[in-house]
């Protein structure tokens, strides 16, 4: 755990707007096998029923939001260019294939040259988005676009569910930093996922280092209680952490007992001390304490930082407490309760026959429960006089103007194979606050309640 924000003890790495596409940060080479078996099966039997070359629309969407979630957010694009790039099938990959008799020889040869030549549109990272909105299109034959629906979805769900718990506790703490700190309560790769889909929906900083390297998101730690355990007495850990660190450090004060910490604390390092972290305990009660008492020491330009298995709701309870930053890490994680954004990838039109030039046909799901709307939809924000987003709108073909009370969402990820994109991702963080803003106020309650915005197709 470090500091209380993104000033002392922080590690930018790269820069803060580092172009998010240009880091490979799960390492690796290929990503042809981050898939489901039956892509490949699917991809088989089209090639022998010559469907497979047939021109075809896929959306990825959501039926609906999790439960008493207002809002949506896209986070992941980023990280999917760079896999999308990477879905190759080498000699290796190959050899795997044909040894388990995945699929036969005339689709092993099909897959050693493949590459994404399709398009890609999607809304861009840090945009709201509400159920049915389609935040990634993919353009291309069938074959090269099902290939692609496991490694999409499995991007996609989990950065848009840690994105939008973020943005809810961004929302809740009002203003004051919050730490990505939950490295420790997830899979390794999955964490520096999670630290970039938090810093996009507002975080300030995180506790991963490989985040920080891969994305150029500030770093910030200190120390924990064994630091303080592994020396004789309290007052020998706080004084070696400030010789380390200096006197802004954060200096970890629940150990033992909390008032003879901070008095410690102030005594080592006087008015000059950074900050106290409260890792357990009524948090509530102990940061008007500590407040009173260090403001008592002379120390009122020391900060408080509180951690302890924070998700929005605690946050938002200690909006009235002299708290100066949250550090959260199990709930943001795992999405608050909502590990996925329940994303799915469906085909919505393609070509009437398979003819090169055949036009293409909408197709939809009639399935109980499962239903989707088929046809190439385009999709716009409806805002009314004062600017306040008002609804979604979907239209499928060409049908109605573009006024300026409608706002265009999609833009071209990738046109004719070639990733045309990328963008920095300070942009999607100056996004997201943009976007968060437009929608009307009640999208920031926390009680449950419907999508703020409703969906209308056309």
């Amino acid at each position: 755990m470090g500091n209380a924000a993104t000033t002392a003890g922080t590690t930018p790495g790269a820069a803060a707007g580092t172009t998010a596409g240009t880091a490979r940060a799960a390492g690796g080479a290929g990503t042809a096998l981050l898939t489901d078996h039956y892509e490949l099966t699917m991809v088989e039997a089209a090639l022998r029923s010559g469907a497979a070359h047939r021109h075809s629309v896929f959306e990825v969407f959501a039926r609906r939001l999790p439960e008493g979630r207002r809002y949506g957010v896209v986070a992941g694009t980023g990280r999917l260019l760079d896999a999308v790039e990477a879905f190759r099938f080498d000699d290796e990959t190959l050899a795997y294939l044909a040894e388990n008799q995945v699929v036969g020889q005339a689709t092993l040869d099909w897959l050693a040259d493949y590459r994404f030549r399709g398009n890609l549109y999607g809304y861009p990272e840090g945009e709201c988005w509400f159920p049915g909105s389609p935040i990634l299109v993919v353009e291309g034959t069938f074959a090269e676009a099902v290939l692609l629906e496991t490694l999409i979805l499995s991007v996609l769900n989990h950065d848009c569910a840690v994105a939008a718990a973020a943005s809810r506790m961004t929302s809740a703490s009002a203003g004051r930093p919050c730490i990505e700190m939950g490295s420790r309560r997830t899979h390794e790769e999955a964490a520096v996922a999670a630290a970039r889909a938090a810093y996009i929906a507002g975080f300030a900083s995180t506790s991963n280092l490989r985040a920080g390297q891969a994305y150029g998101i500030p770093t910030v730690g200190t120390s924990a209680h064994s630091f303080t355990l592994l020396h004789d007495g309290e007052r020998d850990a706080f004084a070696a952490q400030i010789a380390a660190l200096g006197k802004d450090t954060t200096l970890l004060v629940d150990t033992y007992d909390v008032a003879e910490a901070v008095r410690t604390a102030v005594e080592l390092a006087g008015p000059e001390l950074g900050a106290v972290r409260l890792d357990s305990g009524d948090l509530l009660l102990l940061a008007h304490r500590v407040r009173r008492q260090l403001d008592d020491l002379g120390a009122a330009k020391t900060r408080i930082v509180v951690t302890s298995d924070l998700d929005e709701y605690a946050i938002a309870a200690l909006r009235a407490a002299p708290v100066d930053a949250y550090g959260v890490g199990t709930q943001l994680v795992t999405g608050s309760g909502h590990p996925t954004a329940s994303l799915v990838y469906k085909l919505v039109a393609r070509a009437a026959s398979d003819e090169p030039d055949a036009p293409l046909v909408a197709v939809a799901k009639k399935s109980p429960g499962k239903p989707s709307h088929g046809g190439r939809k385009t999709a716009l924000r409806a805002y009314d006089a004062d600017g306040v987003a008002e609804a979604e709108v979907l239209r499928t073909g060409e049908t109605g103007p573009v006024g300026p009370e409608l706002r265009e969402l999609l833009v071209p990820l990738v046109l004719g194979g070639e990733t045309v994109g990328r963008e920095p991702l300070a942009e999607a963080r100056e996004r997201h606050e943009r976007s968060r803003a437009e929608l009307p106020l009640s999208a920031t309650q926390l009680s449950r309640g419907e999508p703020v915005l409703p969906t209308i197709y056309e």
